[in-house]
């Protein structure tokens, strides 16, 4: 598959930067990333109107009124080869990157970051400056993972390819990465590095001791997240998506 046919098909949803296997597990597709990389490579650098300057065949995307994609004006922009699914939401001004994959019912509110190849579901609320981690390099870094149904607060920051599955919910303000402790107070355990945010969990940040005795002495913190219950009734209808938005 050529470069420019691999855009295309990312574009219309046919082929993603990561897929998932049988027991829920997110992969990178190498080969896609690859793709996209020969598409920097081919690309050469062009004046575009509005005074920017990117590669001339990673131009920002256009929709029209038959995408069912509704993309307030105000500063917001789409990069080539980003899926953007019918009924989705983008408020200005936010972002999304190449690669990226975001599916219907979806809400990418204010400064939001969609990053390169950062895979979000179906009727996902992304809220105000929500940064989604990016990644081309290394070849073989998995993406974020955002799986359907999921809640971010505002002022968010999931990078590392941290995967946050089916229904969770994160309160503003929560940062997960490979090296940020998840601490689950309702099963009193913390999570393997690497293990995904579990289905439906509410996670609040928190900190923790410093691990030096130093600066335990200096009464210093480390920053971690804390999952403090799980999604019931009350709490699924203080979240409840309005339908009449999308």
């Amino acid at each position: 598959m050529s470069w420019l046919e691999l855009l295309n098909n990312l574009e219309t949803g046919a082929v993603r930067a990561a897929s998932q296997d049988e027991n829920g597990q997110w992969h990178a597709n190498v080969e896609v990333k690859q793709g996209i990389l020969e598409a920097f490579k081919n690309g050469t650098n062009t004046e575009f109107p509005g005074g920017f300057v990117d590669k001339d065949n990673l131009a920002p995307r256009g929709f029209s009124a038959l995408d069912n994609v509704r993309m307030v004006p105000g500063g917001t922009s789409v990069r080539r080869g980003a899926h953007v699914a019918a009924g989705t939401i983008i408020m200005p001004p936010a972002y999304v990157n190449i690669g990226a994959f975001v599916d219907t019912g979806t809400m990418v509110d204010s400064h939001v970051l969609v990053g390169s190849c950062a895979q979000v579901g179906k009727n996902v609320h992304l809220s105000a400056a929500v940064q989604l981690g990016g990644v081309l390099e290394p070849i073989g870094a998995n993406p974020v993972v955002i799986e359907d149904d999921a809640f971010i607060g505002a002022g968010c920051i999931i990078v590392e390819g941290v995967v946050v599955k089916k229904g969770a919910v994160l309160a503003p303000g929560v940062r997960l990465s490979a090296t940020i402790p998840v601490y689950d107070c309702v099963n009193e355990r913390q999570l393997e590095k690497g293990e995904a945010i579990p289905e439906y969990a509410i996670v609040i940040p928190g900190s923790r001791p410093s691990s030096s005795a130093w600066g335990r002495e200096q009464g210093l913190s480390m920053s971690c997240a804390l999952i403090v219950k799980y999604r019931d009734e009350q709490s699924d209808a203080s979240l409840e998506l309005e339908e009449v938005l999308r």
